[in-house]
Parts: C-alpha cells; sequence; structure tokens
C-alpha cells in the first residue's frame, strides 16, 4: 500500500469530540477534518461502531479516515452508546436506540459550520449493517453510504441462522461482544474520576446476547426489524456496497444491486472479512480513491463517473490447490453493466434422474470440519481446506471431466426430492472444484433445516418417510473451473462446526436431484481496472507480544470425540501517541462425537488487557453451550481485574428450549 502524507488540505484530529444525544447521554467521536473547515464546510462521513476507536479499530481508522479529511471531509468516527469512550448502556445490536443515536448523529453533524449539510454513512460489518439500516430511516442529511461486508437479511444472511440453521457463529459472536463490550473506557477521555464508574455501571448492566437470539429460532418480527430485504424502497441513499467472496457476507452485494431503487452498485473481491484495500488474498484495491469518487459525486456534486460505472464489478477466482490460507488468489476482473445480467445463462445438471435408484446420506456429526470459518478475518489458518475428508463423508455426484474451462458467476441451487427419517433433519450441499488427482476445493455452499423448506417463520415438521420437495440455495461465487477438472456436488446431513447439529442422527433418501449452475462466457482478461492500494500514514506502534494463529483437530481414539480449537492470540501493542497498551487473545473449542449430535458443545474464553504507566485493567469472559433434545443450555461468566483485584464477577446461566421444527 502506497502511503499518502500529502493532501490537499490540511489535517486536524480531535480525539474526543463530544456530541451529546437528546437524552443527555454523551458519545465520544475522533474526527478528523480539513484545517479550513469553518471557512469551507465540507460534508461528513460519518462511522457509528461498538468496536472502541482508541484501540479497536485503531489500525484501519488511521489509514482510512485522515485520508478523507485530506481529500475535503470531516470523518466522524463514533463510539456507540455504551462502548468505548462514550456513556450510556448497549442492550443489543441494532437496536433502535443505536439507530436512533446515529440519525441523532447525523443531524448534529449536518448542523454543524464546518459541514456542508451532507452526510454519508460508511462501515464494514457491523458499521456496514447499520448504515443500510440508518438509510432506511431516511434521515434528511444522509445523501449515501458505502457497506461493506453487510447483510440485507438479519435472519437468513447473518451470524444467527442459515438456511434456518442455527449457525455456531451465533455462540462465538455473543462470546466476542460479551468480551468486547467489557472493557473500560480510557481514563485519559474519560476522566480519572468518572472512567471506574462508568466500567462499573457498565458492567452491570452488560447483556450476554446468545440467550435472546436463540429465543428467535424463526424468523420472526425480531428479525425482521433491521432487516432492510423488508422494504428495499425505504432507502433512498445512493449505496456502494462491497464485499469478498472468503467472507461470510458474499451474497448482499447482489441482494443490493437486484433490488434497490435508488442508485446503488456493487463490488466483490477474493477478500476475508477486511477493508479492501488492505485486504487479502491479493489483489486489493484502491478502495479509498473508489470511495472518494462514490463520495465527491453524492456528496459534493462532481462528475466523477460512479453514475457509469457497471452495476456489478466481481473478481472470478482461478481453481488452486486447496489450503487452508491464500495469500493472493489469480484471476481477473469483470463487469456486468446490469445485474442480473442476461449475459450468464442457467445449466440445469441432473444428479439423480426418476428412473435411477436413490442415494442415501447420514453423515457423521463430524462432517465439515474442512469447512474453515464463516467469515475468516485473522489472515491465518481460517480458509476452507481440501473437501476430500468431508466428501468420504457426503453422499458426491461428480460429473465429467470438462473439456472446457467455465465461469460460474452468481448462485447454485439444487432442487431435490427427498425423504427423511426423522421430524426434523438438516441438508449441507457443497460444490467443489475436484483436480486430476483428486483434491477438492470448495466453490460454494448452502444448507438447509428441511422443516424451513416452505417457510423460514411457519416451519412444517417432516414425516418420516414421506417425500417432499426442497431448495438449497447456495452462495454467490465467481470461480474459474478448468479444463481436465470436475464439478462435485456433496450432500450432508451434518456440517460441523458451522451449524448446530439436529437432535437425532438422521438419514436422508434422494429420489431426484438437479442443480442449476450459472454459467457466464469466459473473461479474456479484466473487464474493471481499479486504481492500487493507498492509505494515510499507519498506525504508530510498538509491539509487546506478536499476533499468533493456530487451528488443531484431535480425535480421542479412545472415546471417538473430535475436538477443534483454535486459539487467535491478537497480540499487545503499544500506542507510541497516547501511550495506551492493548491485547486480547481468543480461545474457542468445539467439541462432538460422530455418532451423537447431542454431545454438541462449544467452549470460549477471551481476555483483553489495558495498561499504561502503572494503571492496569482486564477482563477474562467465558461462555459455554450445549443442547439436549428439548433445550439449548448455556451459561457465561465475566471476571473484571483493576491491577491484580477483582472488581466485579457475574455469572449467566439459562436454558433455552429448542424448536423442533
Amino acid at each position: 500500500m502506497k502511503t499518502i502524507t500529502e493532501f490537499p488540505r490540511k489535517v486536524v484530529e480531535f480525539p474526543d469530540m463530544g456530541i451529546v444525544m437528546p437524552d443527555g447521554c454523551r458519545l465520544s467521536a475522533r474526527v478528523w477534518m480539513p484545517e479550513d473547515a469553518d471557512d469551507d464546510p465540507v460534508p461528513v462521513i460519518l462511522e457509528h461502531l461498538p468496536y472502541r476507536k482508541r484501540d479497536g479499530t485503531i489500525f484501519r481508522d488511521q489509514l482510512t479516515h485522515p485520508y478523507f479529511a485530506g481529500h475535503g471531509y470531516a470523518s466522524v468516527r463514533v463510539d456507540m452508546r455504551g462502548n468505548g469512550d462514550s456513556e450510556g448502556l448497549m442492550d443489543d445490536e441494532y437496536s433502535e436506540q443505536e439507530l436512533q443515536d446515529a440519525c441523532d448523529v447525523i443531524a448534529w453533524a449536518a448542523a454543524q459550520p464546518w459541514c456542508n449539510g451532507n452526510v454519508g454513512m460508511m462501515g464494514i460489518s457491523w458499521g456496514g449493517f447499520n448504515c443500510l439500516q440508518v438509510a432506511a430511516k431516511q434521515p434528511p442529511a444522509l445523501k449515501a453510504v458505502i457497506s461493506l461486508c453487510s447483510t440485507v437479511d438479519r435472519y437468513a444472511d447473518d451470524i444467527h441462522y442459515k438456511g434456518g440453521c442455527l449457525l455456531l457463529e451465533n455462540f462465538g459472536w455473543a462470546s466476542t461482544m460479551l468480551s468486547y463490550s467489557s472493557r473500560p473506557p480510557d481514563p485519559l477521555i474519560a476522566g480519572d474520576d468518572k472512567w471506574r464508574d462508568l466500567w462499573l455501571k457498565r458492567l452491570e448492566n452488560q447483556s450476554f446476547l446468545l440467550p435472546l437470539w436463540l429465543s428467535h429460532q424463526h424468523r420472526d418480527a425480531y428479525w425482521k426489524r433491521g432487516s432492510i430485504c423488508e422494504d428495499f424502497s425505504a432507502v433512498h441513499a445512493a449505496v456502494l456496497s462491497i464485499g469478498g467472496w472468503h467472507d461470510g457476507y458474499r451474497n448482499t452485494i447482489s441482494h443490493l444491486v437486484s433490488n434497490i431503487e435508488a442508485p446503488v452498485k456493487g463490488i466483490v473481491g477474493p477478500w476475508i472479512h477486511k477493508y479492501p484495500h488492505y485486504a487479502e488474498p491479493k489483489p486489493a484495491i484502491g478502495f479509498l480513491q473508489e470511495a472518494l469518487r462514490w463520495w465527491d459525486h453524492w456528496l459534493k456534486g462532481a462528475e466523477t463517473g460512479v453514475e457509469a460505472d457497471p452495476d456489478y464489478r466481481a473478481y472470478v477466482m482461478d481453481s488452486v490447490r486447496p489450503a487452508r490460507w491464500h495469500p493472493e488468489r489469480p484471476g481477473r476482473w469483470i463487469a456486468e453493466q446490469e445485474w442480473p445480467s442476461s449475459s450468464i445463462a442457467v445449466e440445469a445438471i441432473e444428479l439423480i434422474s426418476p428412473d435411477a435408484g436413490p442415494s442415501t446420506v447420514a453423515s457423521p456429526q463430524t462432517c465439515g470440519l474442512a469447512g474453515g470459518e464463516y467469515f475468516p478475518f485473522t489472515f491465518g489458518p481460517e480458509l476452507p481446506g481440501d473437501q476430500r475428508p468431508d466428501d468420504g463423508l457426503s453422499a458426491c455426484f461428480d460429473q465429467p471431466e470438462l473439456t472446457k474451462p467455465i465461469e460460474i458467476v452468481g448462485a447454485p441451487e439444487l432442487e431435490v426430492l427427498l425423504a427423511s427419517d426423522r421430524p426434523q433433519a438438516n441438508i449441507a450441499v457443497r460444490l467443489c472444484d475436484v483436480h486430476p488427482d483428486g483434491a477438492s476445493e470448495l466453490i460454494s455452499y448452502g444448507v438447509l433445516n428441511l422443516t424451513h423448506r416452505n417457510s423460514h417463520e411457519f416451519p412444517e415438521a417432516l414425516v418420516p418417510g414421506e417425500t417432499v420437495s426442497a431448495r438449497v440455495v447456495l452462495d454467490q461465487c465467481a470461480y474459474r473451473v478448468p479444463a481436465g477438472h470436475r464439478l462435485r456436488v456433496a450432500v450432508s446431513t451434518a456440517y460441523w462446526p458451522m451449524i448446530w447439529p439436529s437432535p437425532e442422527p438422521a438419514r436422508l433418501t434422494l429420489s431426484e436431484a438437479t442443480l442449476s449452475v450459472p454459467l457466464r462466457l469466459l473473461a479474456t482478461g479484466d473487464e474493471a481496472v481499479f486504481a492500487e492500494p493507498e492509505g494515510a500514514a499507519p498506525w504508530a506502534t510498538e509491539t509487546i507480544r506478536p499476533a499468533n494463529s493456530e487451528r488443531h483437530v484431535d480425535r480421542d481414539e479412545k472415546t471417538g470425540i473430535v475436538t477443534l480449537s483454535i486459539a487467535d492470540d491478537f497480540g499487545e501493542v503499544r500506542d507510541l501517541d497516547h501511550g495506551l497498551v492493548n491485547g486480547s487473545i481468543a480461545r474457542e473449542t468445539w467439541t462432538i462425537h460422530p455418532d451423537d449430535p447431542l454431545s454438541a458443545s462449544g467452549k470460549t474464553h477471551w481476555t483483553q488487557t489495558l495498561s499504561r504507566n502503572g494503571w492496569s485493567v482486564r477482563t477474562e469472559t467465558w461462555a459455554q453451550m450445549r443442547s439436549d433434545a428439548q433445550n439449548f443450555i448455556v451459561s457465561a461468566r465475566i471476571e473484571a481485574y483493576e491491577g491484580e483485584n477483582l472488581v466485579f464477577e457475574r455469572d449467566f446461566d439459562e436454558k433455552v428450549p429448542r424448536a423442533l421444527v
């Protein structure tokens, strides 16, 4: 990445600009703007997050926000209520209070003498979600958003449920937020006489969100609120949607470009869950230059050509050897002026014909261990590996060797007639690229709780032995399969640890199955070109402890229990400006027996540390989840230390009834 230090306008920074909400709650904002903004007002770019501007998102903030400010914007990075250096309490993700606070910040910003009255909102992940949801509320000053790695559907395409199946990321993310939100404000910002009271009040009101999320196992009003797919027409601001093929939120770009009536464009690269000017696998792109084109047009009225850009630009990844990490993906950029594209034709591949005999599948509960993380973000061993171990536990339908390459661009779908021997069963479908030597690379996958085959809101139990139809939509993808390779469709009844298992082992009998594959004419070269990545001067730190990620699968040959252990040490660094030292370590353990779905268990342990000179705090959080046939059984614990003294402890224990359909 090229570091830019000279900008058209000189930048000044305000590390703690207070924004007082109508109820008196003070939010803390870090603001960068041109030095002369009072004399020459500028638009505002807002990022509204719970992830701590002081030590959480500071790496990416340093690259991004001074860059925007130097090009004539006031970049406002707000700690959400109840997090970081802001006052108040947070009770859930995307609450009405959170969204209203964002609307109030937008109104406040638009009224400042240094603002020209126009506001844009941006963010990745949580910030990508809430900028779309805020746009649907239509605050008058909000003219444009840039949403990265986000969703339009909080139920069906977030970290909670997928295809009606419970994602284990539901538990993982609740554990993460329990740890993230347990940290105190910085005494240098909140004040030596106030930070501790704010911290203890935050801890006393801390929520462990897992029981709440588990209590909404169907698509009810809880999930509909904030899901902009319920009414795409509510979004009037111009939307630039960006995502990555190695991220869990790869479907949103197509959904937005296909459905929003406001101006909208989409870009999908080969990336994990990161901003694309520093993301991997490479190639990264000049995201900040692309963002400026968007902001300059919609917030300043400049003619930058963004309206004429193709609706959908995507990176078609070439076939590679399976690996848990790829620093780079070879391929090429394609461009579709309109999306959905008339240049993409759907080819139907009959996997099981009515005249052929049925195929059965009853996978061990350990099927899925080659699937990787739902949304990788550590630049470590989190990608799907060689699929052959999972293929061996699935019913596989191999196609003839390709005589010429094909490009799959879009969402494959499987239509299937099947019968189950249990009233509830899950199905997982993987589309793989099989190399001549048998290596199997994951192209895309989809999962479905078969009781949700007709509706996520009103599921219907299966009648054992009765044949029903189901449609499994796989994730969006853009992938070139070379000549000499084969397509494989692998069907399983388990996908651990991506989804929580059914209460009983299930056997499916497949009587008919057809795969629909969206094929595009081969691109001969790049159809879209992006500038090389640029950024402002990076965060200046001293490394105290280097980061490290590890992932191990162990099988106990005596008990049969299989354990996946993940340790992500995010390291510890000292900020060379304000001196704050921060560090964190996350540990996950997932265990299951191949023959017993009720043996499934997840455990997490997070450690967070903050220190400066003689002051130090530490929080430890633990969480556990398991289930029996009727209930999910969850527990968690927080311990908070000032120095070596335990100043707060709290336990959470709850049973949540398990929906059997």
